[in-house]
């Protein structure tokens, strides 16, 4: 059963009870947009009791909101009471809710293409708000007063850039200045989600245009302040001929494909955010150094990553990547295990792209990214860091007391191994005996 007959079946029970039931806001609009909905909302005239009362395994997520999740072959359905909602002192939910009908229900909603409604058995399509003539113009409104609708939850802000983004709709001048006029409204938001929706629209393939909407909107100084510094930050022309490094970081993420994963797109966007602190001016050679920007930027990154929440692997993952992004241009000169211990990474994959777009959006040069496909199809035939050939037990064999020295020489039979230099575990013994 598909996630739409399972909603379906959920809305036809609701209806025989005697309750009207809708399908609701994202899953109306992508259907409309020719895309599969990931999930769908049910909105309905049925109280949460009533709710309760026609799937008794259902779970009150949202009682007081009056929202019931119910999982129903396996997907998961939304079921909301239609209602209005008190005041929002805080800017990020309401007091209070007053359940409603269909119609109040979609004026309390954010932008006019999420105030939509399908009838499920028909398939009519139910508007109160302007959305479909919007939805056909490729356009983002809120919903009456948009000061007031980003006044009443601010994540509303990032939401409006992020729906922007990801379904290349033009917002509407109101509703634009309202979001530049009250951006400072996200500090009120919790960090995690913010994140949220900075993931999506970081994944999304216009992630350029969203990075500068954030810029030009305001957004981006309430929660990755950091990444304007790279604004105007100029660059050596022999080897940035494209510009400073905020123009460098958005050609690279226009030029990542379609499904890039989130950390390879958190990576791009935050390789050289350690530029602007550490560019000097090299009087003897000239010209710009951004010396140790590498290190600097894994550090930073981690930082920026921690303060919006992302899970420890995220963060451990992008920082890393930022750290070596500079390692790629002595890839060349790189003796073989080394580089075969370089290449090991389980990150190499998502580096090796983002060398790529990180030459091809700034001096074009290609050769250390043709070496590295090249060396991977060589050394494909075999595990590039094979098991080892001996153990520490084999070094207190031969009479060493364990201490610091055990690292060196485990490492140093490696890198003969990996040199192709030993190829069993008798000259391993062999080797070490010698070393000893």
């Amino acid at each position: 059963m598909t996630a739409r007959d399972a909603a379906c079946d959920l809305a036809a029970r609701l209806s025989a009870a005697g309750h009207r039931a809708l399908f609701a806001g994202g899953c109306v609009r992508d259907g409309l947009l020719g895309h599969e909905p990931k999930d769908y909302d049910i909105a309905t005239s049925a109280t949460p009791r009533e709710i309760l009362g026609i799937f008794p395994g259902g779970n009150e997520v949202g009682a007081h909101f009056g929202v019931i999740i119910v999982r129903h072959h396996d997907h998961p359905v939304e079921i909301a009471t239609f209602r209005t909602d008190g005041s929002y002192r805080d800017g990020r939910r309401p007091e209070s809710v007053e359940f409603s009908t269909a119609e109040e229900d979609a004026q309390r909603r954010d932008f006019t293409i999420n105030g939509l409604f399908e009838d499920p058995s028909t398939g009519e399509i139910i508007d109160h708000v302007g959305g479909r003539t919007d939805l056909d113009a490729r356009r983002l409104r809120s919903i009456g007063d948009p000061a007031a609708r980003f006044a009443e939850d601010s994540l509303r802000l990032l939401r409006a850039v992020r729906f922007a983004t990801t379904l290349d709709f033009e917002i509407e001048p109101a509703t634009w200045q309202a979001i530049r006029d009250h951006a400072g409204g996200l500090t009120r938001i919790a960090p995690e989600r913010i994140r949220d929706e900075f993931s999506k629209l970081i994944t999304s393939p216009r992630r350029a245009h969203g990075l500068d909407l954030l810029v030009h909107s305001g957004l981006l100084a309430h929660f990755l302040p950091e990444a304007l510094a790279m604004i105007g930050c100029d660059q050596p022309p022999e080897w940035h001929p494209e510009g400073d490094v905020y123009t460098h970081t958005r050609i690279m993420l226009d030029l990542l494909g379609t499904g890039a994963p989130l950390e390879l797109c958190l990576a791009v966007l935050l390789h050289d955010i350690g530029k602007p602190p550490t560019r000097t001016w090299d009087e003897e050679a000239g010209r710009i150094r951004f010396n140790g920007h590498d290190a600097l930027g894994a550090k930073m990154a981690a930082e920026i990553l921690r303060r919006l929440k992302y899970p420890n692997k995220v963060i451990e993952e992008v920082a890393f990547m930022v750290s070596r992004h500079m390692r790629f241009m002595h890839v060349q000169e790189m003796r073989v295990a080394k580089l075969k211990r370089f290449m090991d990474a389980p990150t190499f994959p998502r580096e090796l792209e983002l060398h790529r777009v990180d030459c091809a959006s700034s001096n074009g040069f290609t050769d250390n990214y043709e070496f590295l496909l090249a060396k991977r199809d060589e050394f494909a035939r075999e595990p590039l860091v094979p098991p080892p050939l001996v153990t520490g037990k084999d070094l207190i064999a031969l009479g060493l007391e364990p201490g610091p020295r055990f690292k060196e020489l485990l490492e140093g039979v490696q890198t003969e191994q990996l040199e192709g230099r030993l190829a069993d575990r008798e000259a391993a013994i062999e080797w070490l005996r010698d070393m000893l």
